[in-house]
């Protein structure tokens, strides 16, 4: 999803996501979507002092433990290996990240809601993000100002700056702020 700043793409993410304060009224997603929002300001403090191969190997309510070698597989889709026994607290701010994602994944959603997955990631950190989702076996809706990230996207939905919401095989970058009624 591509548009300015302001024109109702988070909010838009978090109403597929379910989220009861997003929106009034009553909607569905198919029987077999299980969708999960990832957002930048997600934190676990809960993690903060456990190793990436001891969360997952724990699992939780949402998904099942993985042993060492699955856990550390899992970790390899997303560029982590390297830090299978590095405490969650000590990874940069994009391994946190695709950390988060990975746990989505693992917690069986089919559909991945991303909202700005690459902000403030360095190359090598969205590289890796990218490869793990292309090997995620569902969809992925991504909010991104980011173009390199938007040229691995296959469709586009425009929030364009009239209130338009419109699809484009293209990115289109160009959509100025949405006016606000005074």
């Amino acid at each position: 999803m591509l548009g300015a700043n302001g024109a109702g793409k988070s909010h838009f993410l978090r109403l597929l996501a379910g989220d009861p304060v997003a929106h009034g009224g009553s909607w569905r997603l198919g029987a077999r979507v299980v969708p999960a929002l990832f957002a930048q300001t997600h934190a676990h403090p809960q993690w903060q002092d456990r190793t990436l191969v001891d969360l997952l190997w724990e699992g939780d309510a949402a998904r099942s433990g993985l042993d060492r070698g699955r856990a550390m597989g899992a970790l390899r889709r997303y560029g982590l290996n390297q830090q299978g026994d590095q405490v969650f607290g000590s990874l940069s701010g994009g391994q946190q990240a695709r950390l988060q994602i990975l746990m989505l994944e693992l917690s069986g959603a089919t559909l991945l809601l991303l909202d700005e997955p690459t902000d403030n990631l360095d190359v090598l950190s969205a590289e890796a993000l990218e490869e793990g989702l292309a090997s995620f076996d569902g969809t992925v809706v991504a909010v991104t100002h980011d173009r390199w990230f938007a040229r691995s996207m296959d469709r586009f939905v425009i929030f364009g700056a009239d209130g338009s919401v419109y699809e484009s095989d293209e990115p289109v970058f160009d959509e100025t702020r949405v006016a606000r009624p005074r």
